[in-house]
């Protein structure tokens, strides 16, 4: 089984070879350079750990992922699509890929190390966030959104738990697990539930709207504190989700509820070829 995915995955990482970042003219370290310290966070198919860089000190997050376990659940693609999209991509709102390494058990990834944590532990830790917070925090999702798209890149798992927080109080986005290259539509059905577009629910096939529409959806979690759509039943999720009634707290600020950042969300970006959803620098002008 491991040689199964070692051969899948050969072409996606180097084998402990020093090479070059993205973006980068620095060369990168060597899988046995890395200093291991302690486990910084845990994914569904991942590990990620805090090292050190012996060669200049400097701390990076290197991601583990086991590869008997990516083939029972069968991941291999994604985390194949995952590796060459980060190497594609290189932006300061983005944790950017550094590096790749196997070994006989496991596939790694080398990342930007960002210390300020997710912007899910923020918000739980201050209930809601303000307008101007919020607004800030979209505005730099909007940016990465636009940059994504401009490659014809789906990111398609905008949750706070994916928006990660650096020093200086920027965002990065991480995980791109579910990112996918899509130049029409695709069909794949993934995601979470509180997050899906309708599109994606119906397998009516779905492009870049559906980010637009996430982002609708976290604006609403942030300013309230929980999503629009939300029950301990996924099933139930999806049918609030289709029926687009939503409760606004009374808290909810005026400039909140008339954003076409969540209305544009809830009734343009079904519709996959509206301007408005394919294209970010209209919303991000209005935010």
């Amino acid at each position: 089984m491991a040689r199964a995915v070692r051969e899948r995955l050969e072409p996606a990482a180097a084998k402990g070879r020093a090479g070059t970042a993205p973006g980068s003219k620095v060369p990168t370290p060597k899988f046995g350079e890395l200093e291991p310290l302690q486990t910084i966070g845990t994914g569904s198919f991942s590990r990620v750990r805090l090292v050190r860089n012996n060669n200049n000190g400097k701390y990076c997050a290197l991601k583990s992922l086991k590869k008997a376990h990516l083939m029972k659940l069968k991941q291999v693609e994604h985390v194949i699509s995952e590796k060459k999209i980060l190497g594609e991509v290189h932006h300061p709102f983005i944790a950017n890929l550094i590096s790749t390494y196997q070994d006989a058990q496991c596939v790694y990834m080398l990342l930007e190390y960002v210390p300020g944590g997710e912007l899910f532990y923020h918000l739980k830790k201050a209930g809601r966030f303000g307008v101007s917070t919020v607004r800030f925090y979209v505005a730099g999702i909007a940016v990465v959104l636009e940059h994504l798209h401009a490659q014809n890149i789906v990111y398609r798992d905008l949750k706070p738990e994916n928006i990660m927080i650096d020093t200086n109080g920027y965002l990065k986005v991480t995980d791109f697990g579910f990112a996918k290259k899509v130049y029409d539509r695709t069909w794949t059905l993934c995601g979470t539930p509180e997050y899906l577009a309708p599109e994606v629910i119906q397998s009516r096939g779905h492009g870049r709207g559906v980010d637009w529409w996430g982002l609708g959806v976290m604006m609403f979690e942030l300013l309230a504190g929980y999503p629009p759509f939300h029950h301990e039943n996924p099933f139930v999720i999806y049918q609030r989700i289709l029926e687009g009634r939503v409760d606004f707290p009374k808290h909810f600020d005026p400039w909140a509820k008339a954003r076409p950042a969540w209305h544009g969300a809830h009734l343009f970006c079904r519709v996959i070829d509206l301007p408005f959803c394919e294209n970010g620098t209209e919303l991000s002008t209005l935010l």
